[in-house]
């Protein structure tokens, strides 16, 4: 059981890293920004967003997310 439920606990990390990784790129985060965000887990996804859509540079949005 304890297997199971750790490789489920991989599968779950995987779709969300993955899930971030796919919503930065709709916001216009480029591949290696993106990925970076995506496993900075202390980062909020819709801040992350917000940053670039209000007009914020993509160095300065790096820079206050992490």
């Amino acid at each position: 059981m304890t297997t199971m439920t750790s490789s489920t606990t991989r599968d779950e990390a995987r779709e969300v890293r993955a899930w971030r990784f796919c919503a930065l790129r709709r916001a216009g985060y480029p591949d290696r920004a993106a990925a970076t965000i995506a496993d900075a887990r202390h980062v909020v996804l819709h801040q992350a967003v917000s940053l670039l859509a209000s007009g914020c540079p993509l160095e300065t949005a790096l820079a206050i997310l992490l």
